[in-house]
C-alpha cells in the first residue's frame, strides 16, 4: 500500500512538472519567437513549393521534358514528408505549436523559373540552420537541401 502511494506522489509529481513546462513554452524569448516563424515559414514554403513543381511536372514538354518530368517528380514528392519532419520534429523539440500563415504559390513557368524558385528556398533554408538551436533539425534542413540539389543536377544537365 506505501509502494504505491509514493508511486502515485511520484507520477502526479512528474505530471506538475510537465504541465508547468508547457506553460513555460508559452512564453517565448523574442529570439525563439523568430525561430519559430521562420522555421513555420520554411515548412509552408516547402509544402506550397511541392504544389508548384507538380504543377510544372504536368506541363512540361519539348526536348528534355522526360527527364525534367521526372526530376520535378521526385521534388514534389519529398517535399510534403521533410516539411512535416521538420514541423513535428520542431515542435516536439520547442514543446510548442506554429502558426502556419497561408501564403501564395509560386508560379512557376519553365524549368528555368523552378530552378531559380529551388535556389530561393535553399537560401531560406540557409537562414534557417544558422539560428537553429536544435541539431536535429539541422539535419532534417540538410535532407531539403539534398532534395533540391539533386533536383537542380538532373534539371540542369540530365535535360
Amino acid at each position: 500500500m506505501d509502494q504505491t502511494r509514493t508511486l502515485a506522489k511520484k507520477v502526479s509529481g512528474t505530471k506538475l512538472k510537465r504541465k508547468s513546462t508547457l506553460e513555460s513554452t508559452q512564453t517565448r524569448s523574442p529570439e525563439m519567437q523568430k525561430v519559430d516563424a521562420m522555421t513555420a515559414s520554411v515548412v509552408q514554403e516547402l509544402m506550397n513549393a511541392s504544389t508548384s513543381f507538380h504543377k510544372l511536372h504536368l506541363q512540361v514538354r519539348g526536348d528534355g521534358s522526360y527527364a525534367q518530368h521526372k526530376a520535378l517528380n521526385e521534388v514534389y514528392d519529398a517535399l510534403p514528408d521533410l516539411a512535416d519532419t521538420i514541423a513535428e520534429g520542431y515542435q516536439g523539440a520547442c514543446e510548442v505549436i506554429l502558426a502556419y500563415e497561408s501564403e501564395g504559390l509560386a508560379i512557376l513557368n519553365s524549368v528555368d523559373d523552378a530552378i531559380e524558385y529551388m535556389r530561393e528556398i535553399k537560401m531560406q533554408v540557409d537562414e534557417l540552420q544558422a539560428v537553429m538551436p536544435h541539431s536535429e533539425i539541422v539535419n532534417n534542413l540538410d535532407l531539403v537541401k539534398d532534395a533540391i540539389n539533386s533536383a537542380k543536377y538532373k534539371l540542369l544537365f540530365l535535360s
